[in-house]
């Protein structure tokens, strides 16, 4: 069964449950980075928000769907990337995903937690998925531009995906997603940097 927060259009939250959904997320942020992934549970993120269990586990199926529910939230709270058209493509597509590469750059429990947590076999955490997807699509389609190759763009969403997880267990840093992804578009459109 899908929960309220992964599913806002078939439930919206009151007022008073949006606050608690609030408290459990920034509290999944605070125990993940005292706790790492391993020792994070949803019980622990209750107690640290100050409600039970059971409410708790009203709004989040697991620890993997508190964490993804953290990261689309800061996906979707971004601005959208500006794109200056008179800059080459590759540049473009770089700064696109900037802002998405910094989220969690700062928080290397979080990062690990994340990369890990959006992997799960559950259908709330599948449906985050889905509409992270979509907004990591979407950004890297506006620095393309309207005439873009489709499989270009799905090559670089999936380059995107494979170094976010590569950055999240601590291969590369984050901070040269960037860059990794201007030379991607330029070997993929064969445009020079």
């Amino acid at each position: 069964m899908s929960s309220p927060v992964a599913a806002p259009a078939r439930r919206r939250l009151s007022g008073r449950q949006a606050e608690t959904v609030d408290g459990l997320l920034d509290a999944a942020v605070l125990e993940v980075a005292e706790s790492g992934f391993d020792g994070l549970t949803v019980r622990g993120v209750a107690r640290r928000a100050g409600v039970s269990p059971a409410t708790a586990y009203t709004y989040f199926a697991s620890k993997e769907h508190l964490l993804t529910e953290v990261f689309w939230r800061r996906i979707s709270r971004l601005e959208p990337p500006a794109t200056d058209r008179r800059q080459p493509v590759s540049e473009r597509v770089g700064e696109s995903v900037r802002g998405i590469a910094m989220l969690v750059a700062d928080e290397p429990e979080l990062a690990a937690g994340v990369t890990t947590a959006l992997l799960a076999h559950d259908p709330d955490v599948e449906a985050l998925r889905s509409q992270i997807g979509g907004a990591v699509t979407a950004r890297i389609a506006a620095a393309l531009g309207d005439r873009a190759n489709p499989a270009v763009l799905q090559a670089l969403t999936f380059t995107l995906f494979g170094a976010l997880i590569t950055a999240g267990v601590g291969n590369i840093a984050y901070s040269e997603l960037p860059t990794i992804m201007a030379d991607t578009t330029a070997l993929l459109t064969g445009r020079r940097r």
